[in-house]
């Protein structure tokens, strides 16, 4: 009788560390994870190798918003970038100044010489216009054109690593 008991009292130990992992890798896959910066395209906001904590739930519940900082599958890899444009929207930029549908759109963050370009046609439906901050390195929608909302992993600010440099960049 006492085999049973000992073995009950072991099972349950091990359960609760079993039952703990799996919550923790389901709220990794699903809720938030942590992920690097690699690369310069985001400077100054975001320096290569700070570690970041991405959002990937927020967008199942409110829309992608301009100026948000996203991370995106492409290819093989994640990269992070910020939404400049929005789907129905057309995007130039002249004299380092930002255009939405022709109109001037102020950005309020600090960002590297944007060189003249203009988007020819509306972003589609379900895609999005993405730039780095560091915009004279950045492999972006200037290169790639716009990026689908199914590649958009979620958003992320929150830089958790280093510790110097602990915050939400915007």
């Amino acid at each position: 009788m006492e085999e049973k008991e000992d073995f009950w009292i072991k099972f349950k130990g091990i359960l609760s560390y079993v039952i703990i992992i799996v919550v923790v890798l389901l709220i990794k896959e699903f809720i938030i994870t942590p992920i690097r910066v690699n690369g310069d395209s985001m400077d100054s906001t975001l320096k290569d190798n700070d570690i970041m904590l991405l959002d990937k739930i927020s967008y199942r519940f409110t829309d992608i918003k301009r100026f948000q900082i996203v991370v995106i599958k492409y290819q093989d890899e994640f990269i992070i970038k910020r939404v400049i444009g929005l789907p129905g929207e057309t995007v130039e930029f002249k004299d380092n100044k930002l255009y939405i549908n022709g109109e001037y759109v102020k950005e309020d963050f600090t960002h590297g010489k944007t060189n003249d370009f203009k988007l020819e046609e509306k972003i589609p439906k379900d895609y999005y216009f993405v730039v780095g901050d560091n915009r004279e390195v950045s492999y972006d929608s200037r290169i790639i054109g716009p990026v689908k909302k199914k590649n958009i992993l979620g958003k992320s600010s929150l830089v958790i690593f280093p510790l110097n440099r602990i915050g939400n960049k915007k």
